[in-house]
């Protein structure tokens, strides 16, 4: 368990370690196997922070979606009088603690991102409409040497999906400029999906290649630094344009926030998140932390909401 210092939102370890070997990673080697936690254990640890006060936990793992409890690595079930529970049937066991405990996860790994997932996220009101869904790089052979076990079409596959089952679901990314061996070609496939997807937000990096890594010992770091630098420079000016796109289409309406502190700007103001982790400031009104307010939204900087308290229903 991890607490934020706001008292209002969590985080709760679902496993550790990571089967995937991606050719850039270290987490393998230092971390091991993946190990799943107990469901009844991570329930329990959610109604603890429930009667705690908290009303926001975020389900955390290397790669959440292969949380798998009561299954051993081929597949098989470990024992016929236990349940199965993989993280759909976890994230819902999660939200039935109480409706005012708001859901999050994170990571997700695209080649193992079910429709399983998405639907349980489409039933919930409390699981939040927000998926952070790492890409690296929009071209297959750049992909492959990654070992990142799925394809461009594979992933824009998956966007499809989720675009279907929650049209207004918020996606955000990570993306690696200049990994090995990547041709300036590789790279435009890169900005294309960027195009193709507009994510809301991305974490966005120059790649450094880190010791004891697969891409260590099997490929060439054999992009300029300047090259990477320029790069990574295209990818983070893209970004910029589709963010503030996606922000300010959420301007005119209404949401419900999660009150979580006051403003760093303003002590006269506080700021929560909606579902789609939109950053919202308000003036406080009668307003209290670790309750839910309604906001109308009336205007948006570069990447925070503003708007004002009001009794208007909500659309998310």
């Amino acid at each position: 368990m991890r607490l934020d210092s706001n008292g209002v939102t969590a985080f709760i370890s679902i496993m550790r370690g990571c089967d995937n070997m991606c050719s850039f990673c270290v987490v393998p080697f230092t971390r091991g196997r993946e190990r799943s936690r107990d469901p009844e254990s991570i329930v329990r640890e959610a109604h603890e922070l429930l009667e705690a006060g908290y009303r926001e936990v975020t389900l955390l793992g290397q790669n959440v979606d292969s949380y798998k409890w009561n299954i051993d690595n081929k597949g098989n079930v470990k024992d016929e009088s236990q349940p199965v529970v993989r993280f759909a049937e976890l994230m819902e066991r999660v939200a039935a603690v109480h409706p005012d405990l708001r859901i999050r996860f994170s990571t997700s790994h695209p080649k193992d991102m079910t429709d399983d997932v998405l639907h349980a996220m489409a039933r919930h009101e409390n699981i939040c409409k927000d998926i952070h869904l790492p890409v690296q790089s929009g071209n297959s052979d750049n992909l492959k040497r990654m070992n990142r076990g799925y394809t461009r079409e594979w992933y824009l596959e998956r966007i499809d999906a989720i675009r279907r089952i929650m049209p207004d679901c918020a996606i955000s990314t990570d993306i690696i400029a200049g990994f090995c061996g990547e041709t300036e070609e590789e790279h435009q496939d890169t900005l294309s999906l960027m195009e193709s997807v507009q994510y809301e937000m991305a974490y966005m990096f120059q790649y450094s290649e880190r010791p004891r890594t697969l891409a260590q010992r099997k490929f060439e770091n054999d992009v300029p630094d300047e090259v990477k630098s320029r790069r990574l420079q295209e990818i983070i000016a893209l970004q910029k344009v589709h963010g503030a796109e996606r922000i300010k289409a959420l301007v005119g309406r209404t949401y419900r926030v999660l009150v979580e502190g006051t403003s760093k700007k303003s002590d006269s103001d506080y700021f929560g998140r909606t579902t789609y982790n939109s950053v919202v400031v308000f003036p406080k009104g009668d307003a209290k932390p670790g309750t839910y307010v309604n906001v109308h939204v009336h205007d948006c900087t570069a990447v925070t909401l503003l708007g004002t308290i009001t009794n208007e229903s909500a659309v998310a």
